[in-house]
Order: C-alpha cells, then structure tokens, then sequence
C-alpha cells in the first residue's frame, strides 16, 4: 500500500511542499446541532463560552499573522447551523473574505449550510474553498447527528460546487465508526460529481461534556488508522489535497511522517482549530526543517500525471443525484 500510495502522491504532487492553513473561529459556540463530538453545541455542558462574531478587522489582523507565519490559506469558521438569514453577519463576512483574498491568501469558509445565492455570493466575493464535512458513512451518520441530514450537506457541497467554490469535505475517525464506515465515508467522496479539492481526515479528539467525550466504549485513534485513511483518499482520489486535521498534537514527529508519507499533504497551524488544541507555528516550522519540507504557494494545484498528458487518462465528471435520505 505504501509504495502505491507513495507512487500515486508523486505523479500528482511535489512530496516535499506541504499546505499550510491556518483555522480561526470567527464565531464561537451557541450550535444548535446535536453533533456529538462538538464542544460548541448548545445541547452539551462544556468548556466552551458563546462569544458575538468577531469584528472584520481583527479577523484580517489574523490572516495577516497567519501568512506571516507562513500560511497561504486562511480559514474562518463560524458556529453556525445555517447562514439561513443572518445578512449582517454575512455582509461582514463578505467583507472578511474580500480582505482575506486581498492578501493573496486562499480564502476557505465553514458556516454550515448554504443555499446558492449565499455560494455565489462568496464566490463574488473571492473565496476559494467552502469546508463542509460528512463526518462519516452515510450509514453511520444519524448515530452521531440527527438535527442535519447526510443529504442536506450533500446539498450543500453541491450548491459550492455550482456556484464555482472548491469543495473541502473529509470526516472524522474515532466516532464510534467500523471499518466500513470508514470506507464508505471514503467512497462517498470518491463518487461526487467531482472529486473535493481538500479531504481533511480528523481523529477524535473527546472532549468532557459532549456524548462521544463521555463514552468509555470509543476505541482511540492510531496513527496507523489515519494512515491508512490517508493512503486510500490518496490512491481514490490522487489529484485531491489531504489534509492532516485535527488530533495532530496527539501524534508524534515519526507518527506525523508516517501520515505524510501516506499521502497527506496539507495541515492546520497555529495554536487552536476552533476549539481543539493544535501545535504553534513554531513547532510546525521546526517539523518542517526536520523533515524536510516546505510550503505549498497559494493557489498551486495538481501536477498533470504523464499518463493524463499522453492521452490515456481523461478527467470528466458526473451528473450529481440524490442518493441518501
């Protein structure tokens, strides 16, 4: 698996440039949703304290941190169910993302459901890339989420997708999932009209006061399950960024390279993903310099694969439909 994986990541992708990303939450807690691994839903007792939406030039002072730092995408996150008819917020946001994209820095956005008018007006805007993960198999997902449907996020990517936003959907490992469901998260995505430009692959990490950080029965996350989650999103969908999420600060350095050695090629820094801890900027840098890495520039994608060059590969797409209730 490894030397095919290793294979398919070269044919696609320089090994050694890695994508920085740099998470903030824009709006933090007050969630509606029932997810049962989320700190900020207002259905569990935890840690976290809502806090107003963030004010748009302290979100540009921190995107101007984050490249400084050596990001080249910057992702705002808000606690939010829905945009639904928040348009103050959403003009404020409007302007984030026009001022993020001033910097030439990839802009990303995860704001829960969208409907098309709101994509296209972030696509209007400048964004790049709209995060909006299934979690998990279709099978799996109404045990861990029963206020979203696994369709309404497929209507979601979908309405990203034809606005002209690349689609950032992964999922997270340690839910409680078998090893089906963890392929059939994996073939979910591999069958989309389109393959997502970014596949983030979580592991767990539990929080007290949220169902699944309460749960004894939840078996831990190794590095060696989200190697090999990362290695088959790499083979199944070779000209897609995978991204090393949340959970990372629990792996160590060689654990850390054994996953980018499976095929992942992007991460978060800086110090918090949202609400989960996460290693500094300095520590990133340092890992860097250790393994011999460096950045990927903004806005760079895939490499043309000989085989795509020469004829024998041609890349097409499919008509979406409705597959899951």
């Amino acid at each position: 698996v490894h030397c095919c994986t290793s294979t398919v990541h070269r044919m696609y992708w320089n090994p050694a440039e890695v994508q920085q990303c740099t998470l903030l939450s824009i709006k933090t807690g007050g969630c509606t949703e029932d997810c049962s691994y989320c700190s900020q839903s207002t259905r569990h007792k935890t840690f976290v304290k809502p806090t107003p939406t963030m004010k748009v030039q302290e979100v540009l002072e921190a995107a101007r941190r984050a490249k400084d730092a050596g990001s080249t995408r910057f992702c705002m996150g808000a606690a939010w169910r829905e945009l639904g008819n928040k348009k103050n917020a959403f003009n404020h946001i409007l302007d984030m993302v026009k001022g993020v994209n001033g910097m030439g820095l990839e802009v990303c956005c995860t704001l829960g459901m969208l409907n098309a008018d709101q994509a296209k007006q972030l696509k209007e805007a400048g964004l790049t890339a709209y995060n909006h993960n299934l979690d998990t198999s279709p099978e799996h997902y109404p045990k861990v989420i029963t206020t979203r449907t696994y369709e309404d996020r497929l209507q979601t990517i979908a309405n990203v997708r034809d606005a002209g936003i690349s689609v950032c959907c992964g999922g997270i490992l340690g839910l409680g999932e078998e090893d089906n469901d963890r392929v059939g998260l994996l073939h979910v995505l591999a069958t989309l009209p389109e393959h997502p430009e970014s596949v983030p692959i979580n592991a767990l990490v539990s929080v007290e006061g949220t169902p699944l950080g309460d749960e004894d029965d939840i078996d831990n996350v190794d590095a060696f399950d989200m190697a090999r989650m990362i290695a088959t999103a790499r083979v199944v969908m070779p000209r897609t960024m995978v991204r090393l999420s949340a959970g990372r600060l629990s792996f160590s350095d060689a654990e850390q390279f054994l996953m980018f050695q499976a095929g992942a090629n992007s991460i978060f820094n800086g110090d918090k993903l949202l609400t989960t801890d996460n290693p500094e900027f300095d520590e990133d840098q340092a890992l860097f310099q250790k393994l011999g890495f460096s950045g990927k520039p903004a806005h760079k994608g895939p490499l043309v694969a000989p085989a795509e060059a020469d004829g024998e590969v041609i890349i097409t797409k499919v008509q979406a439909k409705q597959q899951y209730a």
